[in-house]
Formats: structure tokens, sequence, C-alpha cells
């Protein structure tokens, strides 16, 4: 099934303690197609300007992104240029011009607007809201959001909320937007007007995922290079979304599988600058990171290794509690 992601194709440049980047291929819907593509045929709207290297965009058609939603508007494109310093979580904003940007109001293709899977990336709310008011009876619907809009257009955002199934966002964001400090009540606060599914991104220490029923974390992997964190929560969305699109399946077994693929994806986005790793990864690349987080999280022993708590605690030199210990013990 195909995915319809609208969103920002920017210019980036970007400088790490590993490096420095200038004026690569960046952006919200870039770095979701990126990731998502590897899954599923993806459709994309976005504005680039005048100045912007369109041939940098060949290799996403060449993964199947269909790129005729993408309009060129006469002035300068979407550029970011932003800093790292050793905590990789936090970027330092040096320069932001919108150009083009500043102007967009997203037009979906009439060929666009059946797409069963609609991922609404980081714009205005209310530029989200008229996406909606063009899609016809999407399956499921995300949308992403940053601080920015939270404090500018809350209204609009809590808008918005009626109107998806799932948001993401990251740990901060989720604080500031419902005034909660913990997590768990701020998933709440967010499920109580509208969303089915909320992913609470934490970066370098995983995400989770939270439903009305249930509760689902999955970490980050554990990564030895790390070169560029641009993107990483976008290329989540995109692994997440295009695994949903690829399986069809909504249940709460699947979501829980494509919060690991989209971990995956997040992890590969950060191996290089811009989305050239993305742009690398073959399917065998993706199925062994997939299953090294399966490694990550297994625990064997299922109710066995409870039953052995008491043998633990003594072997530890601890004290079983009573409603811990055998009925034998007991007497």
């Amino acid at each position: 099934m195909t995915v319809l992601v609208v969103g920002s194709v920017a210019i980036d440049s970007v400088e790490t303690p590993f490096g420095r980047a200038d004026r690569v291929v960046g952006g919200s819907a870039t770095f979701f197609a990126s990731a998502a593509c590897h899954l599923t045929p993806v459709q994309l709207v976005g504005v680039i300007g005048e100045d912007y290297p369109v041939e940098r965009l060949a290799p996403l058609a060449d993964h199947g992104v269909d790129l005729s939603g993408l309009e060129r508007a006469p002035g300068e494109s979407f550029h970011w240029r932003g800093r790292y310093r050793h905590d990789l979580n936090q970027a330092e904003t040096l320069e932001t011009r919108l150009g083009v940007f500043s102007h967009f109001r997203p037009k979906i293709p009439p060929a666009f607007r059946r797409a069963p899977f609609v991922f609404l990336a980081n714009i205005d709310p209310r530029l989200q809201l008229e996406v909606l008011a063009q899609v016809e009876a999407p399956r499921l619907v995300a949308c992403d959001t940053m601080n920015f809009w939270i404090e500018s257009r809350r209204g609009d955002l809590i808008s918005l909320l009626g109107r998806v199934d799932l948001i993401t966002l990251n740990d901060g964001e989720a604080r500031q937007l419902t005034e909660r400090s913990n997590l768990v009540h701020a998933a709440r606060w967010i499920l109580e007007r509208g969303p089915r599914y909320v992913i609470i991104k934490k970066g370098e220490n995983g995400a989770f995922m939270f439903t009305r029923d249930s509760t689902f974390f999955a970490p980050a992997y554990p990564l030895e290079t790390i070169f560029d964190p641009t993107g990483a929560g976008d290329s989540f969305a995109g692994g997440f979304m295009g695994y949903l699109a690829r399986t069809g399946d909504l249940s709460d077994a699947n979501l829980r599988r494509a919060v690991i693929v989209g971990s995956a994806m997040g992890s590969f986005a950060v191996e290089r600058f811009s989305n050239e790793r993305l742009l690398a990864l073959t399917p065998d690349d993706l199925e062994r990171r997939v299953g090294a987080f399966r490694e990550l999280v297994a625990v064997e022993g299922g109710a066995a290794l409870w039953r052995q708590a008491p043998t633990l605690a003594r072997a530890a030199g601890g004290t079983p509690r009573p409603e811990t210990q055998p009925d034998a013990e007991r007497r």
C-alpha cells in the first residue's frame, strides 16, 4: 500500500563533533521518504526553490518515490544550518531561511488523494489540517510536530489531534504540549484528545508507544559510530509507517513490530550525513538490524524465570519475600 508524506524538502548544513556537511539534502519529508521507500511506494508533497539541486533527489525516484507532488516555486529553497555538540540529542540552530517554504500551501495531486496511509510531517498544524481536507478516507493518519508549533499554534494543534490516528513527538514536546512532567500522564492526556496511538521518542534512550490499553518500549540501537542525528525521528516515522503500509496490518502486535522497524531505520540514518546511509540501505542490512533489535530485548525463560526468583535472591545473599517462597518453605 502507498504512503503519502507532506512536509519539508530542504537544504541542510550540519556540523557535528565528527565532521561537517554543507548544503546537503535534508527536510522532514525527504528523510521520511528515504526510509519508507525501502518498504512501500511513497508519494511526496513539498516545495523547493529555484536553487535546489534536483538531481540529488534522483535516488529517491529510483527507489520508487513519486515526486510529482513536489512543487518548484520562484525563490530560495528552505535552508537550515545547525550544529551538534557532544549532546547529540540537542541541535543548535545557527540559521534558518524558510524561503519558498514560508508560503507553502500543500496541493495534493488527485492521484495521491486516495493514499491509505498519510504522514503529516513537521509543518504548521493549519497546513496539516488543510491536507486532511484533501485526502479521501485514509486507513491511518499520523502526524509529527515540534516545540515551535506547540507554542505558537497550540489551539490548531489540539484541533488536529481530534483528526489523526497517531502522533509522534519527542519527550520534551510531549511535556510542553500536555504540561505534564510524567510521560505516562502526558500520553494519556493526548489519547483523551483523539489519537489512538502516541509515540514518544527519547532519542538515544529509545521510544515509547502508548495506546489506550497498552504500553510498549523499544530501546535505541547501541551504535559505535554516529555522524549526524539530523532526520533520525523522521526516518523512524518512515520505517514505522512504511512497515504498516507494507503489511496492511494495524493489530497491536504489528504496531509493535513497526516500532522496531522504525527504530532500525532511525539507527541507520545517523550513521552518515544527510540521507546517504538510508539510500545505500539493502534488504539484508535492514533484516540484520531488525534481528539485532530482537536479540537486544530478548529474555528467555518466561514464567520459569519468575519461578526462579527465590533461588536468585538466595544466590545474591538476600531473603525471598514470603509471598515468593514455595509452599514447602512457608510451612
